[in-house]
């Protein structure tokens, strides 16, 4: 897949969430995770063993933000909110950029209106009421990786797929003449 991802949480007061989502980062393959004001103990981010079991905080970098206007992202990065408002897109109907940053609410709490104002996109997920932030951040992360990925075609009946995934060819088909 190309392009790159980042994920984070605003005003995090939990660290086996933060733990959870960088391991869960770690997996789909983010460039880097963050958090915004995290409400913390200083070094709790990264040490908490039960949720992040692959030590992933050792590995995957981790910026942490006082404010949200200390936030830094790379050239060309878009900043998407995950939030349920009226506005939101489904993410089912969301096509992710290319280059992103993922930002969730802290627990119990919504993304503030400064954030949204900031955000590029802003996408909800379609349930019922709110989900665990790490919960969330997973289905998100997962969304993005179904959609930009290269997995072939789900097939009309229950099962596997009945076609191999696309092989992709640098620089396009080659044209017999």
């Amino acid at each position: 897949m190309r392009g790159y991802f980042a994920i984070g949480i605003e005003r995090a007061s939990k660290a086996g969430n933060m733990g959870n989502l960088i391991r869960t980062a770690h997996g789909f393959g983010a460039s880097f995770v963050f958090s915004i004001s995290p409400r913390l103990e200083a070094g709790e981010v990264g040490h908490d063993s039960h949720a992040d079991t692959a030590r992933s905080a050792k590995t995957l970098p981790y910026f942490e933000y006082h404010s949200l206007e200390e936030l830094a992202l790379p050239k060309d990065c878009r900043l998407v909110g995950v939030e349920l408002t009226d506005d939101s897109i489904d993410l089912p109907s969301f096509h992710h950029p290319l280059n992103a940053a993922y930002i969730l609410g802290g627990e119990r709490m919504s993304l503030p209106q400064n954030t949204l104002d900031r955000c590029d996109y802003v996408v909800k997920i379609p349930t019922r009421f709110s989900l665990n932030v790490a919960t969330a951040g997973a289905i998100v992360m997962y969304d993005r990786l179904m959609t930009l990925g290269r997995f072939a075609p789900r097939p009309v009946q229950s099962g596997g797929p009945v076609e191999r995934a696309p092989v992709h060819v640098h620089g396009g088909p080659k044209i017999k003449s």
